[in-house]
């Protein structure tokens, strides 16, 4: 399974969200199966509009599952840590997302008010 992981704030345009998608994918060479994103960020219209353009399913990713997947996170943002508690978002998500044994697939990508990464089980 391969799993989207999106990071975003409150400035971002589903446009945003559903553009680095298809680049990560892109880099990775695999399409995302799910998109996973923190809990904290399901009532932003952009996701709910980017999860319908994307047809995927989405998958919300607790505050105690991303905390869990911080030390398997190698890109970290002091700017996401201030303000969420958290210094991995994208990264975090995509690994909760995609289940304990996953890995990335794509580290974390960051284009305007969003952040991307792909994480799955592949070999």
């Amino acid at each position: 399974m391969i799993v989207a992981g999106v990071g975003f704030s409150s400035g971002a345009a589903a446009a945003e969200i559903v553009a680095l998608v298809r680049r990560a994918e892109s880099l990775a060479g695999h399409a995302a199966e799910i998109l996973a994103a923190p809990d904290f960020k399901e009532d932003a219209a952009c996701l709910r509009e980017a999860v319908q353009t994307l047809g995927l399913p989405l998958r919300l990713v607790d505050r105690a599952a991303l905390a869990a997947a911080q030390e398997n996170c190698p890109t970290q943002s002091e700017v996401a840590a201030q303000v969420v508690g958290l210094g991995s978002v994208a990264e975090a998500c995509a690994l909760a997302g995609a289940g304990e044994k996953s890995h990335l697939l794509v580290a974390r990508l960051t284009q305007g008010n969003v952040t991307c990464a792909l994480a799955g089980d592949l070999p």
